[in-house]
């Protein structure tokens, strides 16, 4: 039973972090870890804040990697273009 409650509350703290801009998702990973410094959060908190914490590295981590895709690509672009001319 607890490996269900377990799951089940991970789901919550995931969720919508998918859905944050890059600047917002840090904000809020920002503030989860300065409350987590403090030690302003029990046990139970501190996993939830953790598992809430992974999910925005992941979104901010994808954005960072999408930019780093299209900035590549504007470069490549760039280059195929300025051989041509």
């Amino acid at each position: 039973m607890a490996r269900k409650e377990i799951a089940s509350a991970k789901n919550p703290d995931d969720s919508g972090a998918e859905a944050l801009d890059f600047e917002t998702a840090m904000q809020e990973l920002e503030a989860l870890v300065q409350r987590m410094e403090r030690g302003e959060v029990s046990l139970e908190e501190g996993l939830k804040a953790f598992e809430r914490g992974r999910a925005l590295v992941a979104r901010c981590k994808g954005v960072l990697d999408s930019a780093e895709r299209r900035i590549e690509q504007l470069g490549l672009d760039q280059l195929q273009g300025g051989e041509g001319a």
